[in-house]
């Protein structure tokens, strides 16, 4: 005998917990990767003791 509401209750989680992986894509914005001189610059005014922005 099979119980179909815990078949049910699988189907939910799987359902629900893909679509959180669907929707939560690009949240902090396009991915790339800094330039090289950018970061170099970074690092020195952080070493200088400036504030970040």
């Amino acid at each position: 005998m099979h119980c179909w509401p815990r078949y049910l209750l699988w189907i939910l989680i799987a359902t629900l917990g893909l679509g959180n992986m669907i929707t939560a894509c690009g949240q902090k914005g396009p991915l790339y990767l800094p330039d090289p001189a950018t970061e170099q610059q970074q690092e020195k005014t952080n070493q200088s003791g400036s504030a970040v922005q």
